[in-house]
């Protein structure tokens, strides 16, 4: 085996460096046939997968799987960032200097004059700095268009409320869903399917308003809810399955008070 294979099993390296050389093994024609086929783009639904891991292990509160979850993402950042360097575009070094160089611009209420901020504070000082750098031309710039809609609602209001375009409270908010779903029923009166889908989308957009005003993730209160129907509706299966019967034997009455009961 090569040096350079040996050197990334060096006890004496830190674990990130070692990471690193690890992966430059891989890549070499020493090293793996996988490996070496990789793309940025053929990467792309293991480095999804591996965040969406890393959701789940916070929401369970799981620090092992945690633990092991932020190892296997740091891999695939590792992956891209040795595909860049192959292509001569950037090394590791130069993301991580990024970040550090952003964290410190981004934060002059700690890294330059002192000052208390509010958390809210700090999130919207965060927004302005971006534009006012010039790092952004848009307040709503930087945002993947193939984010979760629903995720992608709660950031463009959150980014906009940087600036000071946004609701002054909760309340104003609620109105505003109130005058969403009087246009709902206007456009369902009127049978015009093409406006009732942009009304239904404004609706769900004031939702999400609704829930950042109020300190509430939207994504996350959905999965929840969408976790509280899946096992309720299973339990109301096992029910009807137990009686002998079939869903359509049932009243939608009955179904109901079934349900009310699981509940």
């Amino acid at each position: 085996m090569p040096d350079n294979n040996r050197n990334s099993f060096k006890p004496e390296l830190a674990p990130f460096d070692r990471l690193v050389a690890i992966l430059a093994v891989l890549r070499s024609e020493q090293g793996c046939a996988w490996d070496r086929k990789q793309t940025h783009k053929s990467l792309l639904p293991y480095l999804i997968e591996e965040a969406y891991e890393v959701v789940e292990a916070v929401e369970e509160g799981n620090s092992e799987m945690l633990c092991e979850e932020l190892g296997d993402l740091a891999c695939q950042i590792a992956f891209h960032a040795q595909l860049a360097s192959e292509a001569g575009s950037f090394e590791i070094n130069d993301a991580l200097k990024s970040i550090n160089d952003k964290l410190i611009q981004r934060h002059p209420h700690i890294f330059g004059e002192k000052k208390e901020l509010s958390p809210r504070q700090v999130r919207d000082q965060w927004e302005k700095i971006k534009v006012e750098s010039g790092e952004k031309k848009s307040v709503l710039s930087g945002l993947p268009r193939s984010m979760p809609a629903l995720l992608m609602a709660y950031r463009i209001g959150e980014k906009a409320g940087g600036v000071g375009f946004d609701w002054s409270n909760a309340g104003e908010v609620l109105a505003k869903i109130d005058e969403e779903l009087g246009e709902i029923r206007a456009e369902i009166a009127a049978g015009d399917t093409e406006r009732l889908s942009d009304e239904i989308g404004d609706l769900l957009f004031a939702v999400s308003s609704l829930a950042r005003k109020l300190q509430v993730d939207p994504e996350l209160a959905l999965k929840g809810a969408l976790a509280k129907f899946r096992e309720r509706f299973t339990r109301l299966e096992d029910a009807v399955n137990e009686s002998g019967r079939r869903f359509d034997d049932f009243t939608l009455e009955q179904l109901e008070q079934m349900w009310q009961n699981i509940k």
